[in-house]
């Protein structure tokens, strides 16, 4: 459904815990440009994560910590991001991580040129390299800016498209080929979100894995709690703590007074590194 983050807002009006350990995992066996042993070693975390389009206020945080969740998406940037995001600063990613938190920084990046909708930026394959480029350099500075660390990972949100259209993928794949390339130059983890029928199928079945990003998390809304049981590809592909599964969407949720509308995921994959 290719509404799903460009116009989140709009899919909403329309529609109506475990721990973390330390690892190093590296994802997908070709994980060039730069090793995955040469960058801080990696925070995972397994276990339920919610996204929202907006970021919640920090007394929403406090109020749904210990329940169901343990990690929380966040949109960081991109000029395709959905929502407003006026909780979301230094000092809220510091306050939440205090609390107990994991944090995950979603970008929303440039999207396909032919993926059906409007989006404020599209890559064409001309650019696709230079746009992938610029935007992981975005990405970056506005992960640092809120305190996530090199090492933390930056999931690249790219939404559905065409997957037969071969000129288009060929320049999905530059444009996501440059943008993993260049979060691991600037030492942080490449992850992706995409959906299991066409982005995040282009990624997981690609012969060329050269620069592709280590972790894959993908859209499947089945209901399933898992990141195995219903992983569609290879079953050797994104192992070692490098899987997410989003497995539902618009769960409006209340706890200690705060309703919020969140997309449900089963997750065992790298979460930032806080300040």
């Amino acid at each position: 459904m290719s509404k799903h983050r460009l116009s989140k807002r709009g899919r909403y009006i329309a529609w109506g815990v475990a721990g973390v350990v330390a690892a190093g995992g590296a994802g997908v066996a070709a994980q060039t440009s730069m090793a995955a042993s040469a960058l801080p070693a990696q925070k995972t975390y397994t276990g339920r994560a919610f996204d929202a389009c907006t970021a919640p206020s920090l007394a929403a945080m406090k109020a749904w910590h210990g329940g169901l969740y343990g990690a929380a998406a966040v949109y960081i940037g991109g000029k395709n991001r959905g929502c407003a995001q006026p909780n979301l600063t230094a000092s809220w990613v510091k306050s939440v991580n205090a609390t107990g938190w994991k944090l995950i920084p979603l970008y929303v990046g440039a999207q396909p040129p032919c993926q059906s909708g409007k989006s404020p930026e599209k890559f064409t394959a001309a650019n696709a390299a230079s746009l992938g480029a610029s935007n992981a350099t975005d990405a970056v500075t506005k992960a640092s800016a809120l305190g996530m660390k090199a090492g933390s990972p930056v999931y690249l949100d790219m939404e559905p498209y065409t997957l037969t259209d071969k000129a288009c993928n060929d320049a999905v794949l530059t444009y996501v080929r440059s943008f993993s390339k260049t979060l691991r130059a600037k030492n942080y983890r490449a992850g992706y979100y995409g959906f299991s029928s066409s982005s995040a199928k282009a990624i997981a079945t690609a012969t060329n894995k050269t620069d592709l990003p280590g972790n894959l998390w993908y859209a499947l809304w089945d209901n399933k709690y898992t990141t195995t049981t219903d992983w569609p590809w290879d079953p050797k592909l994104f192992t070692d703590h490098s899987r997410a599964h989003q497995y539902m969407v618009n769960s409006k949720e209340t706890r200690g007074g705060y309703t919020i509308t969140v997309d449900r995921n089963a997750w065992d994959a790298p979460v930032a590194i806080i300040g």
